[in-house]
């Protein structure tokens, strides 16, 4: 551990509401978890956010989910692109708009952090299509794009920190990432947990960087394919000491061909476009 004691105690003491997700994005995704979703109480939810609500309009008319018809209201958003994928774009454009700091040490960062974030999402997507598990492909965007919550939320509470001038700490890049390699995992899985989040997400914050994984689980799987894939594509600027040597386990499990991960790095490279 590269910290000081005293600054693991300040960040244990923050507020766990820190703003890691949009109130209208967290409330779409907590509807997700049940069984039977009414598109009127979905399309209820999100006019709740104007901002929010056209930003989801512009990235379901983009070019990468219009097809043939661009849809003019959330309605028909919804309508033609389904719950799942709509609280997709909801959660990735309301997570765009929560990665900016006025400490600048914690804004670059951040801004590292949301494209290695979104980059995921996208592989992870890719990969589920590419391997066969279409099904999932839902699912792993945003597993993909969640997974590193926990780094998101130790920014915002070193942010708090070094803003309260009684705390006398003044951060730098290595003492972030060494908070990071100690304390991500446990404080995403514990901000998951808080927020009600399926179980499902859950499970992958608190599992895509151990040592050992069950097999089984695909969408697990994917993820940490997608994580380790991502610092050869230089799209994960701070892995440190957490990577997982290889990945070569989860490549095995998913059946994975030079094709898929050659599509699937396309479109991570492409995810900021």
């Amino acid at each position: 551990m590269g910290f000081s004691l005293d600054l693991r105690y300040q960040i244990c003491l923050q507020p766990i509401e820190l703003p890691v997700f949009n109130p209208v994005a967290l409330e779409l995704l907590q509807l997700l978890a049940n069984a039977e979703v009414d598109i009127n109480d979905v399309i209820e939810i999100i006019n709740k956010d104007q901002a929010l609500t056209v930003q989801i309009l512009r990235m379901a008319n983009s070019s990468a989910y219009a097809g043939r018809y661009k849809s003019e209201t959330i309605k028909e958003s919804v309508n033609r692109l389904g719950v799942s994928q709509i609280t997709n774009l909801a959660m990735a454009a309301s997570q765009a708009s929560l990665h900016t700091s006025h400490v600048p040490v914690v804004d670059e960062v951040m801004q590292h952090l949301w494209i290695h974030s979104h980059a995921c999402a996208v592989g992870c997507r890719s990969l589920a299509i590419g391997t066969g598990h279409r099904h999932l492909a839902d699912q792993a965007y945003l597993a993909g794009l969640l997974h590193d919550v926990g780094k998101l939320y130790l920014l915002k509470a070193l942010e708090q920190i070094s803003l309260n001038k009684e705390n006398k700490c003044e951060l730098d890049q290595e003492t972030l990432l060494d908070v990071f390699s100690d304390m991500h995992v446990e404080q995403g899985f514990r901000i998951m947990y808080h927020w009600d989040i399926p179980s499902v997400y859950c499970n992958i914050v608190a599992n895509h960087h151990a040592d050992s994984f069950n097999h089984s689980d695909i969408l697990l799987a994917i993820v940490r394919l997608v994580n380790f894939q991502s610092r050869l594509y230089d799209l994960n600027t701070y892995p440190r000491f957490i990577q997982p040597d290889d990945a070569l386990k989860e490549a095995d499990v998913l059946s994975v061909t030079e094709a898929v991960l050659a599509r699937m790095e396309t479109d991570m490279r492409g995810s900021g476009e």
